[in-house]
C-alpha cells in the first residue's frame, strides 16, 4: 500500500514536468484514465494522444497532495491543481481514484469541477 502511495505521489509530480512520455509510463499498458468530463481512455497511445492534447496550452502545472490515503490497490489523492493556460492561472480542487496493478496505474479516474476550470481559462463576457 504505501508502495503505491509513493508511485501516486511521484506520478503527481511528475505532472509539473509536462512531460507526455514520463506520464504515460506510470500507466500499464492497457491502464485507463477517466477524466470525468469525457469518455474513458486507454492504452498507451491513447493516452498520450489524450493527455498531450489538454496539457499543450499549459505552461506550468503544480499538483499540491491535500490527502491521500490507500487500502488494498486503490490509492485515493484529493489535490489542488495549480496551473497555468497562458496567461491565466487555475486553481483546480480534484480527487482522483488510482487502481494500481504491479507498480503501474490501471485505471484512474479524476473528479473535478469544469466550470471552475472553465471559468479561470475563458475571457469574462
Amino acid at each position: 500500500m504505501a508502495n503505491d502511495e509513493q508511485i501516486v505521489r511521484d506520478f503527481i509530480r511528475a505532472w509539473s514536468r509536462l512531460n507526455v512520455e514520463e506520464i504515460v509510463a506510470f500507466f500499464t499498458p492497457d491502464g485507463a484514465y477517466h477524466n470525468m468530463m469525457n469518455k474513458p481512455v486507454a492504452g498507451h497511445d491513447s493516452l498520450r494522444k489524450f493527455i498531450g492534447g489538454f496539457i499543450k496550452d499549459w505552461t506550468r502545472t503544480d499538483w499540491d497532495v491535500l490527502n491521500i490515503l490507500s487500502h488494498g490497490n486503490v490509492v485515493v489523492a484529493e489535490r489542488l491543481d495549480r496551473t497555468q493556460v497562458g496567461d491565466k492561472s487555475v486553481d483546480l480542487p480534484c480527487c482522483g481514484v488510482f487502481e494500481m496493478e504491479g507498480g503501474k496505474i490501471k485505471v484512474w479516474r479524476d473528479y473535478f469541477d469544469l466550470a471552475t476550470y472553465t471559468r479561470a481559462i475563458m475571457p469574462p463576457k
